[in-house]
């Protein structure tokens, strides 16, 4: 028997983590030096993908922040809002 997989209905979002960036003057690559991660972890973060939770600490360490302000739980767009919101563009 299958186990059947359980459709998400939410992500994290971490445009927290870039606005945090933003407001102390940091770009992307000063982050990924300053903790140790790599600049695909960075990218999938980016593109709203899951990365570990030892990326996630590192972060925290180096940016002196908890999980709550880098990152969210937000909903996942539903495919016709994602057509709605690139034909408005």
């Amino acid at each position: 028997m299958k186990k059947e997989k359980m459709k998400l209905e939410t992500q994290f979002s971490y445009n927290k983590l870039w606005k945090l960036l933003i407001d102390r003057g940091l770009k992307k690559q000063d982050l990924q030096k300053m903790s140790h991660v790599s600049a695909a972890s960075i990218a999938k973060m980016g593109r709203c993908e899951n990365v570990t939770t030892e990326i996630l600490l590192r972060i925290c360490e180096a940016l002196d922040c908890e999980a709550q302000d880098i990152m969210e739980r937000v909903e996942i767009p539903k495919n016709n809002e994602k057509q709605k919101s690139t034909e408005e563009q």
